[in-house]
């Protein structure tokens, strides 16, 4: 089959270019980050002067410094604030937040992301993931020579467009060409199928320390198609510090939340006993006055329901895709958290094999987007290979009765444009407001609200006569445009989605899940909404015509009969008696139809009077 090079507007598609492009790949992770790059086919983590790949996610802002990335400095608390798991953060509202940290946080003026208190001021999310960004990248262009000429960044697949926009503005604000955003499990199988020939139908398990992905993938020949894909914006690592963390708690007799930097000592504490336990079957812990052992089976009873979640997350895609886990050919661990016994353990119970780790699991998104960068960069003309992800969930706009009108479906590959006609609801509507969302209910109060525009200049015609078509655009980076063009007029109007805040915690797992066990209730709700709509529309139709011409084309007693049926059906129209609305609404049709012939035949009559048959074009 005939392949594609996966190239930038603009870029030359007939020659190479004339000086190779140094281009890096970046793992911007939650607790820790990389920088790779790809040289001779080859890709490879670039390290630091101590000869350390992983560059921890922490910035440190002092008073009297310039921000410090990696391991905090050792400056006095007053002097010096670290910022840690930021990405967690990225693209998400104060709101969304429910879970301690070791720092403060307040609302930003006019909503949004949160701004964290620092030393050196309050300071967004997205100035401390662009820290992180320029650290990374002033790395890679010491290793190739130069600044670098563009970088692919990965985020994790279940980024919404918030969360996905932030990042794109970090590495902005960083000064960095940004060639794609890939998803993190599509980076690490580009890793296994280009650097060790990987193929057949895999699951990337992604676990890190901020986020959880999986998705399930066909690699083959040089082609990377995901099928479906799950996850969890906010689990992580970090999530079974915090079980720990919370268990020393409880275990010392304290019951409330410690001070900002005695949580960050405990979650030190956490951490070191969780990495204990890999090799040990017990660790001895220790906080406050309280000193005691954590065992093995302890451990398992904090975060096994943590793991069995994203199980259940594995569980939805296999069945999205129709895939059993016997067909699978291989399961890939990506991701630190994967180093962990017990999440091996229970994803080889899971999956019915042993996973695959052969590749490094926390380098190995970054030698995929490595690569990737090669390629987009035209250092590997010709190469062969075509990424097709997909989107997690279904986009589309409200429509009359609070209905959510889908018009690209969820696990779609991206690129990708649809579109859609629709029409005005009433006579002279000469604007329409458009509402954006996200989701898999039926029902627009059951999905995500993701922007709203409005569209003007439509031609003031009778209800149902305007044509506006609204098209759908999600790109390569899985970011989002809207437009409406009244196709008669020709005006138009455009919105690049960019919510000020991402999903929380749990919205894209609840919305998969509701939108299952809520499916007939939804059906019959979608049903009843829209044989409401039908009969108001009649209703305010019907009052228009009468009101303009009842007096001289109808009796008195032929008005009454109408009036009274049109009060009858608004009032059923506010009821749930989805049958008896649309009988009825067509019985109100039935009785409706000699005045809309006698409405044509005085409108002809209008038309024509006064001119002779030859005037008449026929």
């Amino acid at each position: 089959m005939a392949l594609f090079t996966i190239a930038e507007p603009g870029q030359s598609k007939t020659r190479a270019p004339a000086r190779r492009k140094r281009a890096a790949g970046i793992d911007l992770g939650t607790t820790n980050s990389l920088v790779a790059t790809a040289r001779e086919g080859k890709a490879q983590v670039l390290r630091d002067a101590q000869g350390e790949a992983l560059l921890p996610s922490i910035v440190t802002y002092s008073a009297t410094q310039a921000p410090h990335v990696g391991v905090p400095l050792a400056l006095d608390n007053a002097q010096a604030s670290s910022i840690s798991s930021v990405k967690r953060l990225m693209g998400r509202g104060r709101a969304d937040i429910d879970y301690p940290l070791p720092y403060l946080l307040e609302d930003a003026p006019g909503g949004g992301m949160p701004l964290i208190h620092t030393v050196a001021g309050k300071l967004s999310p997205v100035q401390v993931s662009a820290d992180i960004l320029r650290h990374l990248a002033a790395r890679g262009g010491a290793a190739l020579g130069g600044e670098l000429d563009g970088v692919v960044i990965t985020v994790p697949a279940y980024f919404d467009e918030a969360q996905r926009q932030a990042t794109r503005d970090a590495a902005r604000l960083a000064g960095l060409t940004v060639l794609r955003l890939l998803s993190e499990p599509t980076a690490a199988a580009v890793a296994y199928g280009l650097d060790q020939q990987l193929e057949g139908t895999v699951i990337i398990y992604d676990l890190g320390g901020g986020t959880f992905d999986v998705s399930l993938m066909q690699l083959q020949q040089g082609v990377f198609r995901v099928l479906a894909t799950g996850g969890d914006a906010a689990l992580g690592g970090d999530d079974f510090d915090r079980a720990i963390a919370l268990w020393l708690l409880q275990a010392a007799g304290i019951a409330q939340t410690p001070a900002l930097q005695e949580w960050r000592a405990l979650l030190a504490v956490a951490r070191t006993a969780k990495h204990g336990l890999t090799t040990a079957a017990q660790v001895p812990v220790a906080y406050a006055a309280w000193q005691g052992v954590l065992t093995r089976e302890t451990y398992y009873s904090l975060v096994d329901g943590l793991i069995d979640t994203t199980l259940r997350a594995c569980k939805r895609v296999l069945r999205d895709a129709q895939v059993q886990a016997g067909e699978l050919s291989n399961v890939v661990l990506v991701g630190g958290a994967t180093r962990s016994p017990r999440v091996q353990e229970k994803v080889a119970a899971f999956f019915g094999r042993a996973p695959l780790c052969s590749i490094d699991p926390e380098e190995v998104v970054a030698i995929g987007a490595a690569l990737q960068a090669d390629v987009l960069a035209g250092n590997k003309y010709g190469a062969q290979t075509l990424l097709l992800d997909v989107i997690p969930l279904s986009l589309g706009i409200e429509t009359m009765g609070g209905l959510m009108e889908k018009i690209i479906a969820r696990n779609s590959a991206i690129p990708v444009a649809r579109s859609q006609e629709f029409t005005t609801y009433k006579d002279g509507q000469t604007s329409m407001s458009l509402h954006v969302l996200q989701g898999e209910r039926e029902l627009v109060q059951d999905c995500r609200s993701l922007a709203r525009f409005d569209l003007t200049g439509i031609p003031p015609l009778v209800a149902g006569a305007a044509r506006v078509k609204v098209t759908f655009q999600v790109d390569a980076d899985g970011l989002l445009e809207v437009s409406a063009a009244e196709t008669t007029s020709g005006h138009h109007a455009t919105v690049l989605v960019k919510p000020s805040f991402g999903l929380q915690e749990n919205d894209i797992a609840d919305m998969l899940k509701n939108a299952y066990t809520a499916a007939e209730a939804d059906k019959r709700l979608r049903k009843l909404r829209e044989k409401q709509v039908e009969a108001l529309r009649h209703v305010e139709a019907l009052q228009s015509a009468l009101a303009q011409d009842g007096a001289a084309l109808l009796s008195a007693e032929e008005i009454t009969e109408l009036t009274q049926l049109l009060q009858e059906l608004r009032a059923l129209a506010a009821t749930e008696a989805a049958d008896a609305i649309e009988s009825l609404t067509q019985r109100l049709n039935e009785k409706s139809l000699d005045f809309a012939a006698r409405r044509m035949d005085a409108g002809i009559h209008k038309a024509l009077a006064g001119r002779r048959l030859n005037d008449v074009d026929l």
